[in-house]
């Protein structure tokens, strides 16, 4: 099962947690990546609607993230270039999350990931607490 990782630079402990499995963030952010590609899957259109329609949220700071697994230089740089700032990650976070429990198209294409909304709202949790540090955050994955 897929598992998202939060760090920081500088390091720290955040007060917030993710309060259960990370699965659901990882493939939303995954099948959110791969709507460039022509996905057409059930998270693909709930990150259509967040991006585009009413909402227009920049994704791009949920989009930023790595394999945390690194097994050639190329996947060494992949993983550096995750660092980012973490004020807009949270912006994204807070948005795509009142969006969710705003908008009924949303839901009905994330009713199979139920816990999703949460674990973006807690990301975005961390994420603040990291920007009023002055922190950068980086996403990375693991598939166990």
């Amino acid at each position: 099962m897929p598992t998202l990782h939060v760090e920081f630079d500088p390091p720290g402990e955040p007060p917030e947690s993710f309060g259960g499995d990370t699965a659901s963030l990882v493939y939303f952010l995954s099948f959110a990546f791969a709507a460039r590609y022509g996905a057409t899957h059930e998270l693909t259109q709930a990150s259509r609607l967040l991006r585009g329609g009413r909402h227009k949220i920049d994704l791009k700071p949920l989009l930023t993230f790595a394999d945390r697994e690194t097994d050639e230089p190329a996947d060494e740089r992949d993983l550096q270039r995750a660092w980012q700032d973490a004020a807009p990650l949270a912006d994204c976070c807070r948005r795509a999350a009142a969006a969710i429990d705003d908008d009924p198209a949303v839901q009905e294409q994330l009713h199979e990931f139920p816990a999703l909304r949460d674990r973006i709202e807690e990301l975005g949790r961390m994420a603040a607490w990291a920007a009023e540090r002055g922190a950068r955050v980086r996403l990375t994955y693991t598939m166990n």
